[in-house]
């Protein structure tokens, strides 16, 4: 395993690279940190036979997924990975769309304990990690360095597979586009941002614009954003 690829050169929507890698056929699946449950809505319609528990700790996003009338293959529920309210051997698949680096750092081993808990032998654990790297990152290392704790996320997952908890099945890296017209665009982004509330001074704006338009072109900005997947399996009892 490995935090970074700097070699890497494929490029890849989120989509096309799960649909790939996991298998979901008459599979119970469960997502950690759900969010807006946008990706919870692509995972549900992969196949009429899927079931998902979309988990979410943010309370205030969690009672607006409860007003979602549109998914009956999906039940929400309020809770986080390290404290899971389901049976053992519950699942087939467990999903994080960039929500490990999310847990705190002190649970973030043991989320991946209660993980293994709920997972059926043999299950498999889909960890898709933003990797802090790229002209994006150092847009955004201004006001908002997430370099530490996506570290961190990555020294879990290796420190679990280091100890048998899971199984490393495949690793993979790629590339993908996050584009902005120009910097008003990115600029109500930050401002309008729900899951984190960013307060910046002046000093930080014209820092954050600076570094913005150094990749400005005539069409816009088009960051390439690197992603690492860490697709893991608990071992068969």
């Amino acid at each position: 395993m490995q935090l970074k690829d700097p070699a890497t050169t494929e490029v890849a929507s989120r989509r096309a690279v799960y649909d790939a890698l996991l298998p979901m056929t008459a599979t119970r699946v469960l997502e950690l940190g759900c969010g807006s449950a946008k990706r919870t809505r692509e995972v549900a319609a992969r196949a009429p036979d899927i079931t998902v528990t979309a988990l979410e700790v943010d309370r205030i996003q969690h009672d607006k997924n409860l007003t979602i009338r549109d998914l009956p293959n999906v039940t929400f529920k309020l809770g986080g990975a390290e404290a899971i309210p389901e049976p053992d051997a519950s699942f087939d698949v467990t999903i994080m769309f960039r929500s490990l680096h999310h847990v705190p750092l002190d649970k973030m081993d043991p989320a991946l304990q209660e993980i293994r808990r709920v997972l059926k032998p043999g299950g498999l654990l889909y960890v898709e990690e933003p990797v802090f790297d790229g002209e994006y990152c150092e847009v955004m290392r201004v006001f908002h360095d997430e370099e530490c704790v996506r570290e961190a996320a990555f020294l879990a997952l290796q420190r679990a597979t280091a100890a048998g908890v899971f199984e490393l099945v495949t690793e993979k890296f790629f590339l993908t586009p996050k584009r902005f017209t120009g910097w008003l665009q990115f600029e109500e982004k930050i401002r309008t941002k729900t899951h984190t509330e960013h307060r910046l001074t002046g000093a930080q704006w014209n820092a954050v614009k600076a570094r913005f338009l150094r990749s400005m072109t005539p069409n816009g900005v088009q960051f390439m954003m690197p992603v690492r997947i860490d697709l893991l399996r608990r071992p068969p009892a």
